[in-house]
């Protein structure tokens, strides 16, 4: 088992370590350790010394004591008050204690891992607290106390890009100032072919060093000596070697010794192409000189002769797909190929006993594939059938989170998935991807592999109570398998049974062949959102939401490229991009106090963002489908769906120093009878106006829940809607190219007025209009003239949204041509 096996092997020879690069925040760099004491209630009766190795990484200091039942301590820099050495004078005081090699570190947040040894949710320690560590040769105190200084300077900037430039910066001086050193060649009679700069990539973390190719072997020296000196690969061992693409740039290169498994022997990223690709011609010479290399037609032809397995054949084509083990963005995908889950024994012989390996997951429930198809032919372009995906890192570790609690912790800042989300049971998960709205997940390789581990909740991790009381422990077996080793026996000769072996090539077609993409996967019910195919999407798409600090100083856009990004103002440059998942992001807005964004997805979630630690906060799971439109008021949230709902909820938000997350409590669901794509509140927050894709506008009284108007105003879907400044009037825009004005009282239709393109977005004063339209223009109105007054040249593409002040004079604008527009209005 590929990811299990690197695991164990990795727990062998880092076995006397607890620390690893998993505690490390995402995109966070280990850069040195030092052996030192953490000394506790220095100067009291009750001192107490804890010898270990201090680690100064990029975001954080971290120490782990060699005393396994404390806890390792991590004290992020940007909660640290101050970083000090002891004054001069005061450790020549003769009548002071040995204070040599101190360093002094105050701060207001720990957090406290593997307290006792237990693999664990990370516990959080608020409040002023002093932590002295002392340096077992003190000489180097000076340049480490410097070294933090510097790196705690970097947490104190404003703007985290200009944070990540600073780490950046200090990373490539580190490189730069060193180079591999060539006493660790194995042999004095190597030619030296080549050396640059790397990051060695392992699940979620990447470690920099230096990387050097002789006639004989392949080094890597990481630049923090983690986990050992250097790791060496001789050419002569190598089988295979794949370019590769990491972070969607074509930077990596994943090399194996082994002919027949998952498992490289390294996964390198390189800092440009071109050193990537003089390497990868190295080894690939080298290896063309000594082995036949193999096509995907190759092992076709192997396969259909019977020389190779279906397991085989399928992890020949992952790699060649570019999925790697390493990657748990791209990790290898297996079928469902069982699809009795109940009865006692497992008859192979029955073709009832399989899935129906020519359809996609999605379309083997036709009840439910009924119900994505009608979504998908009234939706607007990009059209896709099916919102999340069959593979990705929370998949793949929502299988292995029993062999893999600390990806699991490190993939969700510290904490693991609520229990009844855990991979519980077998049939309760296979009845999820026929049933589930959002569940198309396929498998992964372990489940055809010979180590069950990954079913036994052998570590004895607390992974919690489920609702009706049980806590969660072993995966739930089928009754035909007697026990995990028997499961995997059994499953992997369905693998290899005679039925699949005739229908594999099916379900190859999907994942990797020609019904991938256009027609013929439109023909097998195959598409997927246009965010999972590489190249499906502009990664700069259109801009589909817009807010801004109270002082002004950042934009935050959300867009469909799922990323959230944060600008600055003044400088018109990006300054932070989080991502939260594989699907669009379609509105945004800010929480008073400029500390926290609330960012709606296609993703049926609504997510947190912190301002001020560039991390997502808190998630609200609401909706069985797509969240359209997002609103605030008075803690109150409003969240519009494309399930046919708008839900007004009740948040508390959490502590914004602590782990303690949003409280919600969901006070009222307004029921459409189809789905919603807009929603406004008018100035006193009590009426809501909602507008569905189908052209219809309905009025809220959102303190009775209930509906004070329902009109059919557009013939499309309405884009936009909002209450005049008195709320006496509602305005409208649809795809019909119509702007409607509503008496709010009566529910009348005062006025409609015609437009030349469609308007995706307006703002109103209750008498001048500026709209956004489709050719992306601005355009000003006189509403009750029903004509434009001025019209000022602004994007190549739609106006997708729109921000304005309380003056009215500043206004920001994205489009689909990628960019955000600021302007100054005078009108």
């Amino acid at each position: 088992m590929a990811f299990i096996r690197k695991r164990r092997l990795e727990r062998e020879l880092y076995s006397k370590e607890r620390f690893s690069l998993l505690l490390l925040n995402l995109e966070e760099y280990f850069f040195e350790q030092h052996t030192a004491n953490h000394i506790k209630n220095k100067g009291c009766r009750d001192e107490r010394k804890f010898r270990g190795s201090l680690k100064i990484c990029s975001k954080s200091i971290i120490f782990e004591p060699d005393d396994n039942i404390q806890p390792i301590i991590k004290i992020p820099l940007r909660d640290c008050i101050s970083i000090k050495a002891p004054e001069d004078n005061e450790a020549k005081n003769p009548f002071t204690r040995d204070t040599s090699g101190g360093i002094s570190v105050v701060c207001n947040q720990v957090f406290l891992i593997k307290e006792r040894n237990i693999i664990a949710p990370y516990k959080t320690v608020r409040g002023r607290t002093e932590h002295l560590f002392q340096l077992d040769v003190a000489g180097k105190l000076g340049d480490v106390v410097q070294t933090l200084h510097q790196l705690y300077r970097a947490s104190c900037l404003d703007k985290m890009g200009d944070q990540a430039a600073m780490i950046t910066a200090i990373l490539q001086s580190r490189l730069a100032r060193t180079s591999f050193d060539k006493n660790r060649f194995q042999s004095i009679s190597e030619t030296l072919h080549m050396e640059c700069k790397a990051e060695m990539v392992t699940p979620l973390v990447t470690n920099p060093g230096h990387v050097c190719v002789t006639d004989a072997n392949l080094y890597f020296q990481p630049l923090n000596g983690y986990p050992k000196p250097v790791v060496q690969i001789t050419l002569q061992n190598v089988r295979r070697i794949y370019k590769r693409r990491h972070g969607l740039m074509p930077l990596g290169l994943e090399v194996f010794c082994t002919e027949n498994d998952l498992c490289s022997d390294i996964y390198l990223k390189f800092y440009n192409y071109q050193d990537r690709d003089e390497l990868y011609f190295l080894i690939a010479t080298y290896i063309e000189n000594h082995i036949t290399e193999h096509t995907a037609e190759s092992y076709m032809l192997q396969w259909q002769r019977g020389h190779i397995s279906n397991y085989q054949y399928l992890l020949h084509l992952n790699n060649l797909a570019d999925r790697s083990c390493n990657d748990l963005s791209q990790y290898p995908v297996f079928p469902w190929i069982i699809a009795d889950y109940s009865s006692s024994v497992l008859d192979l012989t029955k073709p009832e006993t399989f899935r129906d390996l020519s359809k996609p997951i999605g379309a083997l429930n036709k009840e439910r594939l009924d119900r994505l198809l009608t979504r998908y032919q009234e939706m607007p372009e990009p059209k896709f059938m099916y919102g999340s995906h069959y593979s990705s890192p929370g998949y793949v570790l929502f299988y292995l989170v029993r062999v893999a609690p600390e990806y699991m912790l490190c993939l969700q800042n510290g904490k693991f998935d609520h229990a009844d989300r855990t991979f519980n049971s077998l049939a309760e998960t296979w009845k999820n991807c026929l049933d589930g709205a959002t569940d198309f997940k396929e498998l992964i390789p372990e489940f055809y592999e010979n180590d069950s581990s990954f079913l036994v909740n052998s570590l004895k991790l607390d992974l919690g109570k489920r609702q009706g009381g049980k806590m969660v422990d072993d995966v739930e077996l089928p009754p035909w398998a007697s026990g995990p080793d028997d499961f995997l026996q059994k499953s992997q000769e369905a693998l290899e049974s005679q039925y699949v072996s005739e229908h594999l090539h099916e379900w190859i077609d999907i994942i990797f062949g020609y019904k991938q993409k256009g027609s013929e996967a439109v023909a097998a019910h195959n598409v997927f959102h246009p965010l999972t195919y590489e190249g499906g999407v502009d990664l700069n798409r259109a801009i589909t939401g817009i807010a801004v600090t109270c002082n002004g100083s950042s934009v935050f856009t959300t867009s469909q490229d799922s990323t959230l990004k944060m600008f600055s103002k003044e400088s018109k440059t990006i300054q932070r991009s989080a991502s939260f998942s594989n699907m669009a992001l379609s509105s945004c807005l800010i929480l008073p106090g400029d500390t926290t964004v609330i960012s709606s997805s296609w993703d049926n979630h609504i997510y947190f963002y912190s301002i001020a630690f560039g991390r997502q906060q808190d998630i609200l799971m609401g909706h069985d489908d797509a969240v359209s439109k997002i609103c605030w008021r008075d803690r109150r949230l409003y969240s519009a769906s494309w399930d046919s709902t708008v839900k007004v909820w009740h948040c508390a938000p959490g502590e914004t120093l602590s782990s303690k997350k949003h409280h919600f409590e969901l006070l009222a669901e307004l029921e459409h009878e189809v789905s919603v794509n807009t929603i406004n509140l008018n100035a006193a927050n009590t009426i809501l106006v909602s507008g569905t894709k189908e052209g219809t506008i309905s009025v809220w009284d959102v303190t009775t829940a209930t509906v004070l108007h329902q009109l059919p105003c557009h013939s499309g879907t309405v884009f936009d809607a909002a209450f005049s400044p008195d709320s006496r009037h509602l305005l409208s825009t649809g795809a019909d190219c119509c702007f409607k004005v509503i008496d709010v009282q009566t529910g009348m239709l005062i006025s409609s007025v015609t437009t030349d393109e469609p308007q995706r977005c307006f703002k109103w004063d209750g008498n001048t209009i500026l709209s956004g339209s489709q050719s992306g223009e601005l355009l000003i109105w006189d509403l009750l003239g029903g004509k434009v007054t001025e019209r000022l040249k602004g994007h190549t593409g739609a106006v997708m949204s729109m921000w304005m002040n309380e003056q009215c004079n500043s206004v920001i604008t994205g489009g689909e041509d990628k960019q955000i527009i600021f302007w100054k209005l005078q009108y």
